[in-house]
């Protein structure tokens, strides 16, 4: 199958992943599906699946909401989308017992990063509907899997047709337990024992905003097709 790179690299770079990742999604391209990329660094791992695929390129952007005075202990999510949806941990949500309202309003302000930062990569274009839609979520690879999961979860709420994950790479037990999550789940290695995700790839230089500007302006003109 897959020639090995030198000292055990798996991809080149994220261009060759999302290469590789497209012929194992060939079967998809007679659903019409919607590619959703994680950014940043899923975007052109995505791009190159959407321009195989011929497939429309958007963003599925997720926030975190962390608990008062401890940021980093997520008590949900919000994702963003044409109707945004959240997700909760009401187990850790009833531990923490947060006060009044406090839940909504950082909800409320997270809804307003998402809005800032898909106007920062997508203009005015809104978000698409994936109602009924085919819907492939890609990454450039997992690592714990939180935030992939918060973003599937998010998107179910949108009842679309068939939810799809696919990735270069991740560890075997996360990868296991995201499936329950999909319909269908394409992960090309899941290398044990598994160190991180930049460890497979012999170029992971950090995707920054301009990058991901102009992979979706490309994919818009190469699409030539509405969300």
């Amino acid at each position: 199958m897959r020639a090995f790179m030198p000292e055990s690299y798996l991809f080149r770079d994220r261009q060759h992943a999302g290469q590789e990742l497209a012929e194992a999604l060939g079967h998809l391209s007679d659903l019409n599906p919607l590619v959703l990329a994680l950014p940043r660094g899923g975007v052109p791992v995505a791009f190159e699946v959407a321009h195989r695929l011929k497939a429309p390129l958007d963003l599925v952007l997720v926030r975190k909401i962390g608990a008062p005075g401890n940021e980093e202990l997520a008590l949900g999510a919000v994702i963003d989308g044409a109707e945004p949806k959240w997700v909760i941990n009401q187990e850790l949500v009833n531990q923490i017992a947060p006060p009044p309202n406090w839940f909504e309003e950082e909800m409320h302000r997270q809804l307003v990063e998402l809005e800032r930062r898909r106007q920062r990569y997508c203009g005015g274009r809104p978000a698409p509907a994936v109602t009924d839609r085919c819907v492939i979520v890609i990454d450039d690879g997992i690592a714990t899997g939180a935030t992939v999961r918060a973003a599937l979860k998010g998107l179910k709420k949108s009842s679309p047709r068939r939810i799809v994950l696919a990735v270069p790479v991740g560890p075997r037990a996360e990868i296991e337990m995201l499936r329950a999550d999909v319909d269908e789940l394409v992960c090309l290695a899941m290398p044990e024992p598994f160190i991180g995700v930049g460890r497979h790839y012999e170029n992971f230089d950090q995707t920054d905003d301009e990058q991901v500007i102009d992979l979706l302006a490309r994919a818009q003109a190469f699409t030539g097709a509405t969300l």
